[in-house]
Order: structure tokens, then C-alpha cells, then sequence
């Protein structure tokens, strides 16, 4: 390892969930209406509310409600069409989706001159384009199975959710050892990052970002 990578590597990490704790809500369905329209996205929010039923009474996985709902909606488009339509997204809907509290603290450690690394989730298709405009220094995500340059429905890797934010990392950090590991997140999705981290904030409408760990 050279110096100037051991120099970015010494500096203190801070990891971020996207939905919920820099957004003010959930951003898939958006974006699924963003790339359907109006119309077909609430004639195929019909079709599927059994499955969205099901998530919701807890009778199925949220990997395999999430993976129904892509192959509903996503099935058959390409993958270079998706992202095209995923950084138009990141321009024109997302801005006015943001959390003041969270954009405070993620410009915070960036001011710092921490490593900011967002764990989410949410598609790649769309965060890819945001994380760049952000100046975040890279992005871990859940992503789109590919066959023949078309959508399956599948996610890549599976859902990057609980458990799995923190493999992510694991794998990300590739046994480095970072001096400060801060993380942020607003459900219970979030909460393995929270405890991995030297210190964890979990967002509370009421009362804003309260530490959890350390």
C-alpha cells in the first residue's frame, strides 16, 4: 500500500443510510413511478398490493417482496436506459426529498475531512449519480441483476439490509482499519451498522439524530 492510500485510509469513516435518514421518505417507489409514469404505476401498485400486504403483516421477506415489485415494474428494461433514467431522478426528484438534519451532519464530516460512504438499500441506478454530485466517496448499494443488458427483477448480491450493510463494509474496508467509525441510519434495518460503528445515530422524527453506540 503506497502512502498517499494509507493517509486516505487513516482518516475517520462516517457511513450513512440514504431512505429515512439523508431522505425524508422511502425512494424507490418514486423512482418506480419516475420511470412507469403516473398511470401504469398505479395500475401495477394494484396488481402487486397483495405481495406490499403480505411485506407489510411481516408473512414475507423484505429481499422477496423488493425482488417482486422490481421484476413487476423493471422486468425487460435495459440497463443503460435505467440509468439514464436514474440520474435524470437524481437531478430533478431527489433534491426535494432531502433531510435538512441528515444533510447537515453528512456536510458536517465532509467539512472534517472524514471518509463519507453511503450504505443503502436503494438501486444503484439512480444513488450512483447522486453520490457523485455529492462529493461522497463511494457507495454501497444494492444493484440490478443483469441478463443481456435487460432487467431481471433479481438484485445482484441480494438486499443491502441489516446483516448485509455490515458485510458490505467489512468487505469495502478489506481489513483496514479506519481510527473513527461513525454511522447513521432511522430503522431497525440500520441498527447492525449502528453497533459496528464507534458511534451510531439513529434518526427520530421527534428528536432528531440520538446516539445508540459509543
Amino acid at each position: 500500500m503506497n502512502h498517499m492510500a494509507k493517509t486516505k485510509f487513516n482518516r475517520p469513516i462516517a457511513f450513512f443510510d440514504f431512505d429515512g435518514t439523508l431522505t425524508t421518505k422511502d425512494t424507490l417507489m418514486p423512482f418506480l413511478k419516475f420511470v412507469v409514469g403516473k398511470p401504469v404505476y398505479y395500475i401495477k401498485l394494484f396488481a402487486i398490493s397483495p405481495v406490499l400486504i403480505a411485506y407489510f403483516l411481516k408473512l414475507i421477506r423484505n429481499d422477496v417482496a423488493k425482488q417482486l415489485v422490481l421484476k413487476w415494474y423493471l422486468s425487460g428494461y435495459s440497463i443503460d436506459e435505467l440509468f439514464d433514467l436514474g440520474n435524470r431522478f437524481s437531478q430533478k426528484i431527489i433534491p426535494g426529498m432531502l433531510r435538512t438534519e441528515g444533510m447537515e451532519r453528512l456536510r458536517w464530516h465532509q467539512q472534517q475531512g472524514h471518509e463519507c460512504i453511503l450504505v443503502s438499500a436503494s438501486l444503484d441506478i439512480y444513488l450512483e449519480s447522486w453520490v457523485k454530485m455529492e462529493n461522497i466517496n463511494a457507495l454501497l448499494s444494492s444493484q440490478l441483476a443483469v441478463k443481456k443488458d435487460c432487467i431481471t427483477g433479481k438484485l445482484k448480491g441480494g438486499n443491502c439490509f441489516g446483516e448485509q450493510k455490515v458485510q458490505r463494509i467489512l468487505e469495502w474496508l478489506n481489513g483496514r482499519l479506519p481510527p473513527f467509525i461513525y454511522a447513521y441510519g432511522n430503522s431497525k434495518g440500520d441498527e447492525s451498522m449502528l453497533m459496528f460503528a464507534n458511534e451510531g445515530f439513529l434518526f427520530k422524527k421527534k428528536q432528531g439524530f440520538i446516539k445508540i453506540n459509543g
